[in-house]
């Protein structure tokens, strides 16, 4: 594993390696749609990409300047939908991403998206409401409604991670899933996470985060995922902080760790970068 000082110095190295070690492929099916007679599918990629990154502060702006996401959509996105509390799906965010246009394709019934991630963090209540954007009325009673359960077990959720890590620090279960059973071999036919999940890791005063992705666009998700993860990292210790003061005050983000199944350039995007191939 790649140790980088910085997450600029991570793209510089990542572009490095996409320009001179990917291979050329050519997916049969792209987000669940048959591709295999358009060239432009055709990609560049880079297989088991893996880097760590040691995060030296807790400035927001700081991670700005490094990552450089697509702001102010990444913000919007991160507060409005990922934490809101709620399962939110569609929302209102996509609209203002970069590639907006091409994600509204993606909607299925009931103009809802196959998955969001906001319905992944807070997965209890996730598919009852259908409606108003998929966001819980502020006057409704979630007692009205029987949670999503398991093969045993109620779903846990976002704020159970927190729960677990500020009554257990030292805990090796803070997983938060993204990618759920449902989604094993793809049986409904429709689009699945690219994020596998996250693993939060407390070691002394430092908070680790793990981050592995199946999946991952080079040019027009990178930035914003790295981003989005470091966003999460830094929310929940603020949020360990506020419930455990006295055990959590000191606590720092710690490692950024990062696994990539397949990280791809498509090919009209690697030409723009590097020229011809």
């Amino acid at each position: 594993m790649t140790f980088y000082a910085s997450f600029t110095r991570a793209m510089a190295g990542l572009t490095i390696a996409m320009k001179n070690e990917s291979t050329t492929f050519k997916p049969a099916n792209w987000q669940s749609i048959d591709v295999s007679a358009k060239p432009e599918a055709e990609m560049r990629e880079l297989i088991h990409v893996d880097f760590r990154v040691l995060l030296p502060k807790t400035d927001l702006e700081h991670y700005r300047q490094d990552i450089q996401p697509n702001l102010p959509w990444a913000d919007h996105h991160f507060l409005q939908e990922r934490v809101s509390g709620q399962p939110i799906n569609p929302g209102w965010t996509w609209k203002t991403w970069p590639w907006g246009n091409s994600a509204d394709k993606f909607r299925r019934e009931g103009e809802q998206f196959s998955h969001s991630y906001a319905e992944r963090y807070w997965p209890k209540y996730a598919g009852f409401l259908n409606d108003v954007g998929g966001a819980i009325p502020d006057d409704f009673e979630l007692s009205r409604v029987e949670a999503n359960r398991g093969v045993r077990y109620q779903y846990g959720d976002l704020n159970d991670v927190i729960d677990l890590l500020v009554r257990d620090p030292g805990t090796r279960q803070a997983w938060l899933p993204v990618w759920f059973p449902e989604d094993t071999g793809v049986a409904h036919g429709e689009r699945v996470p690219c994020t596998l999940g996250y693993h939060f890791l407390r070691r002394h005063d430092s908070l680790h985060i793990y981050y592995p992705i199946r999946s991952c666009d080079f040019t027009r998700h990178l930035r914003d995922d790295l981003y989005l993860t470091v966003r999460l990292l830094l929310w929940v210790l603020e949020q360990c902080q506020q419930r455990d003061p006295e055990n959590w005050s000191k606590v720092r983000p710690g490692m950024f760790s990062f696994w990539a199944g397949s990280l791809h350039c498509f090919i009209n995007d690697y030409r723009k970068l590097f020229g011809s191939t």
